[in-house]
């Protein structure tokens, strides 16, 4: 029983490691960039979050629908402003870009925050959970953040396979010229693909600040589990991403299973064997395709 109560504790921790992937997977399938701000704009999302709920005393629902939708128009202000420009200049100018744009956030939030170490309150929801036999019990919150980040990542994907716009990206990553001369403003369509990453970053970030304490630099950490569910599962590929978190999350309660200390470990591990033996994931199919 043991054992099974880890199996299912890594996928319920998966989830939080997908909805922290899935906009890193879609920036990297439309404009095949790597956002190194990726993490600091997860916690930044959860400072404001604490900010609303705290300190103007904002419903946390509204909380959350309010700092998703200002993320989405920092994203779209972003690539429009910075990462546009700085995608002509080729590969390497946007990792420097959203790298300094990492600093510049930590740098910010420990001079507004303090390093003090914070949570988002939730209530009974974060210790409420669901008995299922004897010895195994879900949380209440983690499987709603699962259900969540199933939610975010089927969004994405209807997105871009059925509408116009969703369209309209994967022909311009596929193709950015071919695109441009059938009349696709590709500038506009970058920026429309970050402000749903960022959004959808946001809302992970405040997942986060809900289940676990946080503080400025706690995005290095966050970005590093991102990019490994992201690497994991295929780069660019949305239920790839999916994959590659349920896979981290079931690596590293396995090995804490093992070992306490061996819980971390294990997941990096499991990173490391797929980069040697499957570099290109365990569902390699691009979000373009």
């Amino acid at each position: 029983m043991d054992w099974i109560n880890a199996l299912v504790q890594g996928l319920l921790l998966g989830g939080q490691y997908t909805l922290l992937a899935c906009g890193l997977s879609l920036i990297f399938g439309v404009m095949r960039i790597v956002n190194l701000a990726h993490g600091a704009l997860a916690v930044a999302a959860a400072y404001v979050v604490l900010f609303l709920v705290d300190s103007l005393g904002v419903p946390l629902v509204l909380a959350l629908v309010l700092a998703v939708a200002v993320a989405a128009g920092v994203g779209y202000a972003l690539q429009r402003g910075l990462l546009n420009a700085a995608l002509s200049r080729g590969e390497l100018a946007p990792l420097l870009v959203t790298f300094g744009l990492a600093v510049i956030i930590v740098n910010v939030l420990q001079e507004t925050a303090s390093a003090n170490s914070r949570s988002i309150g939730i209530g009974d929801l974060g210790t409420a959970s669901i008995r299922i036999v004897s010895g195994l019990s879900i949380g209440v919150f983690s499987l709603v953040t699962l259900v969540v980040a199933i939610v975010v990542i089927t969004g994405i994907q209807l997105f871009l396979s059925r509408t116009r716009v969703g369209r309209a990206m994967r022909a311009t990553s596929d193709d950015r010229e071919a695109a441009q001369l059938m009349g696709i403003d590709d500038r506009h369509l970058y920026a429309l693909a970050t402000a749903i990453a960022v959004g959808s970053v946001a809302l992970a970030g405040a997942f986060i600040g809900m289940s676990t304490q946080f503080t400025p630099g706690y995005g290095d950490l966050v970005l590093i589990f991102a990019f490994e569910a992201v690497i994991i599962g295929g780069l660019g590929s949305l239920w790839g991403t999916l994959l590659g978190g349920l896979v981290l999350g079931v690596a590293q309660t396995v090995g804490a299973q093992i070992d306490p200390a061996y819980g971390v470990l294990v997941g990096h591990l499991v990173f490391l064997a797929v980069l040697a033996f499957r570099p290109s994931g365990l569902m390699p199919k691009m979000v373009t395709a």
